[in-house]
């Protein structure tokens, strides 16, 4: 029987281990999720968000196991608690906004007509969750897409191996019903072939550029809509009128929690020539005294990388960038726990330039390059030098300079003066390889339904 393992990146043991479901049996939980889906979502809308409501609070109950079951899978230090705060945030605005969000548009009422469009759920939804915030990414798409009454199956990757299955534990405790939110454990070739033989009405997928392309390739020729979340290297500039301190402390927080393994981190930095050298001097300061370590003991603020291999892209990256001219600034004396594995100590960039893959490519790790620009058009140019496109910070007092520039910039949120944060009410999205679709708000609803034109003639004469 094949086994899917979790490496844990605390010692470099099999955590935890799960057998690969078959085909067979993947198929069978696919029609149990298809024939639980119009009971499901024959049920008023109000019983369907009270029983997700229902099921966060569930696991909200368990958060003395979440926390250390976490540092174990993926490496983020005890000492921040899990990610209950985001997970609970995004369950209730999304209840909060689900009545409106769904209620039908209506075009006319008369004596003659009713015309209206109706929103309906796409069917079965599969989410397939990644592994640097596996619950918060993962509630995106479940909350609404049950609230929506859709079923939903969901598949974690390794590095998370127990989150999918301790979130269906906590809905199924709270009162969901068991074939309406199931948890897989799938190999590469069987979630393809079920992806390819139309299994799903609706697939949302966070991670690789690669993991996406292969699967569009799987779904080709299905029309099953896809949510894609796929690679970022977001910029963040600091304007001449910034608040200097804040900035730091935003962006130095942004481009290094959870070992700067986040989705919409901080990973390049463009500073107005006048502030340059003062935020270099603070930002090298600041990224100075974490302290890395085991992330079970609590007094560990940055913890090792969710695996080895993801350490290696970010010393090569590293490597490569100083090779080519880069000044590397934080001092590795000071983190003696970098053992050349998991374990990995900060790093701040100068000296850089887009010539250099740390600049151009995701490095997905507590490392990022920092460049003196003299004017906006300059930053504006750098920030869109990339081929990916999901956040922007922008640092200035001027409301109207930020939305102009942000206007320019090809991507999928502009933030000003705020990093790295996931907005609820706002739909989440990105260009470019980042990819497509968007999650959250109103707008997130809409994708997880299909639009129904009612076009009722109420006379004949």
């Amino acid at each position: 029987m094949t086994m899917i393992q979790c490496i844990s990146p605390v010692d470099g043991s099999v955590y935890a281990e799960r057998p690969v479901l078959s085909l067979d049996a993947a198929k069978a939980a696919v029609e149990r999720a298809r024939k639980a889906q119009k009971s499901w979502a024959k049920q008023p809308l109000e019983e369907r968000v009270q029983l997700v409501l229902k099921g966060v609070a569930r696991l909200n109950e368990m958060i003395d196991e979440v926390v250390p079951e976490l540092a174990w899978m993926m490496g983020r230090p005890v000492r921040y608690g899990g990610e209950f705060k985001g997970f609970n945030e995004r369950s209730n605005y999304v209840a909060s906004i689900a009545a409106d969000a769904l209620k039908p548009i209506d075009v006319e009422d008369s004596q003659t007509f009713a015309r209206r469009i109706e929103r309906e759920p796409h069917g079965v939804v599969f989410v397939i969750a990644p592994w640097n915030y596996p619950y918060m990414t993962a509630i995106n798409t479940v909350a609404p897409a049950l609230m929506a009454g859709n079923t939903v199956i969901i598949k974690h990757a390794a590095q998370t191996l127990l989150v999918g299955e301790r979130m269906v534990r906590a809905f199924v405790e709270a009162g969901v019903p068991e074939d309406v939110f199931q948890n897989v454990f799938l190999d590469h070739e069987t979630s393809a072939a079920l992806i390819a033989a139309g299994s799903f009405n609706f697939i949302n997928f966070t991670g690789s550029v690669e993991g996406g392309r292969a699967i569009e390739r799987a779904a080709a020729g299905t029309f099953t809509g896809l949510g894609l979340e796929l690679g970022g290297k977001d910029p963040g500039y600091v304007m001449e009128d910034a608040d200097l301190d804040a900035a730091v402390d935003t962006l130095m927080d942004g481009a290094t929690f959870n070992s700067g393994q986040c989705c919409c981190g901080i990973e390049r930095i463009y500073v107005h020539e006048s502030l340059y050298d003062a935020f270099v001097e603070k930002s090298v300061a600041w990224v100075s005294n974490y302290k890395l370590g085991n992330p079970l003991d609590g007094e560990t603020t940055l913890g090792p990388m969710a695996n080895k291999r993801f350490a290696k892209v970010v010393r090569e990256q590293v490597a490569d960038a100083v090779a080519k001219g880069a000044k590397a600034l934080v001092d590795p004396k000071l983190f003696p726990a970098d053992d050349g594995g998991a374990y990995l100590a900060p790093q701040v960039l100068v000296d850089v330039d887009h010539s250099m893959a740390f600049m151009r490519e995701e490095t997905f790790g507590p490392a990022f390059g920092i460049m003196k620009v003299k004017s906006d058009d300059e930053a504006l140019a750098l920030m869109n030098d990339s081929q990916y496109g999901l956040t922007a910070s922008l640092w200035t007092k001027d409301v109207e300079r930020a939305s102009r520039i942000g206007a320019e910039i090809e991507t999928g949120t502009v933030f000003m003066n705020r990093a790295d944060y996931l907005d609820p009410a706002l739909v989440w999205t990105g260009v470019k390889k980042t990819g497509r679709g968007g999650s959250l708000s109103v707008l997130g609803f809409h994708n997880l339904t299909r639009p129904k034109s009612y076009h009722l003639k109420k006379v004949t004469a």
